[in-house]
């Protein structure tokens, strides 16, 4: 086992790095880097659309707009583009295997500092939407696969399939006209993860508030994601309870209860578990920016969005190798917990 996690932690680096390449290429391509954008914003001109590619696009052009020419470099130098591509990715990636990922280049903060100062936004709306998705949706399939064929599968299966044609932003818009002051009803807020009075509230208060602040954007993230795995769950059930095993069990004379949660949940949860990281990477990541757009909420998502659109490199970069650090770490995690759900499996003698 420990020669499975030190195989797979030595293969982080070489991915983070690939990773890294891969997007500084694609980066160098893209036109409007934030040298052209400071240029474009001392002449008037709207940034998006100034320049050939991030950076490199050569002085006497730039000069040739009436510019200073020692400005122009200046301006290169501040951006850290007075260096070849190379170069730059060497000092880049020289300085992530130290942890520094540098500094914003337009919001006058360390690359760091920012994710920290994000990050309990995008870990509440990560953390509680899987952990209510997986409360809600293991003992829900595990219910229909019980009494599958019953009315009460039909109807979940029903409400389960809307919920999963429902886009997560759309299903926010809904609750927001419900149940934030679009109609009569103004139950939850809209704005923010805590109130503006958060600092005067009692322990008690705080804890109230915070989650109060979480019931919509959590519940919009949770819609897509609990209708697969409800199925998922509900499948793995009804493959396992067909099989011999589960006759001879029930053969012998044990309870329906031991069967399903001593024999059967052990082998259908197999499945269940290997979608935990994907689960999780998905809400944290991928479904969070259109939610914290929604209901204005300052997480990582939205940072990472606004840094991409304004070219702020050192915050792009950061984000993606801590995303990607983390998604691996993340997929590393949900391997390790099929032996807490089936200790039969051995890694070591897998790859042996």
């Amino acid at each position: 086992m420990w020669a499975y996690i030190a195989r797979r932690l030595l293969l982080i680096i070489p991915t983070l790095v690939i990773i890294l390449l891969v997007n500084f290429v694609i980066v160098q391509a893209a036109p409007g880097g934030p040298v052209e954008q400071a240029i474009a914003h001392l002449q008037g001109i709207g940034g998006g659309s100034v320049g050939s590619s991030g950076g490199e696009m050569t002085g006497s052009s730039r000069a040739s707009r009436g510019l200073d020419p020692q400005l122009i470099k200046d301006i290169e130098k501040q951006y850290g583009f007075d260096k070849p591509a190379h170069e730059r990715l060497w000092l880049m990636l020289s300085s992530y295997a130290r942890l520094d990922f540098g500094k914003s280049f337009f919001r006058g903060a360390t690359v760091t500092d920012l994710i920290l100062e994000k990050m309990p936004v995008t870990i509440s709306l990560g953390l509680w939407a899987t952990l209510i998705t997986y409360l809600v949706s293991i003992p829900l399939g595990i219910r229909k696969a019980v009494r599958h064929g019953s009315a009460f599968d039909v109807w979940s299966s029903t409400a389960i399939i809307i919920g999963y044609a429902m886009p997560a932003f759309l299903f926010a818009m809904f609750l927001i006209v419900v149940f934030a002051g679009g109609t009569s009803l103004n139950w939850f807020p809209v704005r923010g993860l805590v109130s503006d009075n958060f600092e005067s509230l009692s322990t008690l208060g705080k804890i109230a508030d915070y989650f109060w602040h979480l019931v919509l954007p959590v519940t919009s993230l949770v819609i897509g994601g609990f209708a697969t795995l409800t199925i998922l769950t509900k499948n793995s059930f009804l493959n396992e309870i067909t099989r011999q095993y589960v006759v001879t069990a029930r053969a012998k004379g044990m309870s329906e209860r031991r069967v399903l949660y001593g024999h059967v949940f052990r082998n259908a949860m197999l499945l269940v578990v290997s979608g935990i990281p994907q689960a999780f990477i998905s809400v944290f990541f991928a479904g969070s920016l259109l939610i914290e757009v929604i209901f204005s909420l300052d997480g990582l998502g939205r940072m990472s969005y606004e840094a991409a659109v304004s070219r702020d490199y050192p915050v792009v970069f950061g984000s993606l190798f801590i995303f990607t650090l983390f998604g691996l770490l993340i997929k590393l995690i949900g391997d390790l917990c099929y032996t807490l759900v089936d200790p039969r499996i051995d890694f070591a003698a897998r790859n042996a």
